[in-house]
């Protein structure tokens, strides 16, 4: 494949083009694979190729404002870095990398639970605001002991993420037998606790093994009270894919949720992450924010997903691709053109700001459910 040079990096794939060059294949295998046969993953694509916009004229659009406040923290871009684990997989420097891209391009950075560089650290380098993610664990001293770090390290919120009662059956990743290894671990958690995570077997995933040692499948809604007792910030619910949800959710007191099949990763056959997305913003009925992620990889994505009701648009491997190719600088620049890309489809479609958009700004009928 041909060098693609700074001036050609246009676009997100542009950036994955880049990293894929430059990652060990089975780190690539786990960054970009789903569950099974990949067909949620598949669907979170093709869902966007079914949307159609609507563009309105004679709209006054030399100016286009695509800042968003949430949570009292106003930030540049509706696009923000969604929980993903082990950066230093694809870069030394890791999430605070990651921090310094994110921080320079004014977007959200939710950190990782299983983080490969330390929260303190990620904290200190940020000049944007930081959320922390979490799992449920069976070890709820683990967690508390997250909480409370992310309290003192300024973090803005905690992302719960809630439809991983055990881990998807991810097939690369078992073919490739695929474990954490090197120098890199998820170092904010207990050596112990993670042990299973470093240990290479055959035909099997190291990550699904720990997951199933480690994480809680006993969970339920009334335990979110024992989160909500752990802290006073923010509580996010990630993984939201029906109304059903959505209403116990704002019963049990979610202030916000994030629409999510988790990259497809999680249960195959899954429905397509933005196919939902008006049924769960109706079900919420603005009783708090929803987030969206899910196949984002350009700025006419993220002008459809927010015209459908989402506040922010969360990318999962675009940020990925962007450390790997050119660290710190590349999540910003992975960041920065989708967020001109986006600005650029609201100039065209007669929407100056992220408050003018609406359901109008899409074609309906291709939009499942929809009228």
């Amino acid at each position: 494949m041909t060098q693609l040079g700074s001036g050609q990096l246009l676009t997100a794939e542009d950036y994955r083009h880049l990293a894929r060059d430059l990652v060990a294949p089975d780190v690539w295998d786990f960054i970009e694979g789903g569950a099974e046969e990949e067909r949620t993953l598949a669907a979170n694509l093709r869902a966007f190729d079914r949307i159609r916009l609507r563009p309105r004229v004679l709209a006054d659009v030399s100016a286009v404002d695509t800042s968003v406040e949430l949570f009292g923290t106003r930030f540049a871009t509706p696009l923000g870095v969604a929980p993903t684990a082990y950066h230093r997989l694809v870069d030394s420097d890791g999430e605070v990398a990651t921090a310094r891209g994110a921080g320079a391009a004014g977007a959200l950075f939710v950190v990782g639970m299983f983080a490969s560089r330390t929260l303190e650290d990620i904290a200190e380098v940020s000049t944007s605001e930081l959320w922390l993610q979490l799992y449920w664990l069976r070890r709820r001293d683990v967690m508390a002991a997250l909480i409370r770090r992310a309290e003192q390290g300024g973090y803005g919120a905690l992302m719960l993420t809630v439809d991983v009662p055990r881990m998807g059956r991810r097939w690369r990743d078992m073919r490739n037998g695929f474990a954490v290894g090197g120098d890199v671990a998820a170092v904010n958690i207990d050596p112990a606790v993670m042990a299973s995570s470093h240990h290479r077997d055959a035909g099997r995933s190291a990550l699904a093994q720990h997951a199933a040692q480690q994480f809680d499948a006993t969970v339920t809604w009334a335990d979110l009270a024992w989160v909500r007792a752990q802290s006073r910030l923010p509580l996010v619910l990630k993984g939201i894919l029906t109304a059903e949800d959505a209403a116990l959710a704002v019963e049990h007191g979610a202030d916000a949720v994030v629409v999510s099949n988790h990259g497809g990763r999680q249960l195959d056959g899954a429905v397509a992450s933005l196919d939902v997305l008006a049924e769960v913003v109706d079900a919420i009925g603005g009783a708090c924010p929803v987030l969206f992620d899910g196949g984002v990889r350009r700025g006419a994505d993220a002008l459809a997903a927010l015209a459908l009701g989402a506040r922010m648009c969360l990318l999962g491997r675009p940020p990925l691709w962007g450390l790997a190719a050119r660290g710190a600088d590349g999540v910003e620049g992975v960041l920065r053109t989708t967020t001109e890309e986006l600005a650029h489809a609201m100039a065209l479609a007669g929407r100056p700001a992220l408050g003018a958009l609406d359901r109008s700004a899409v074609h309906m009928s291709t939009i499942a459910g929809g009228a």
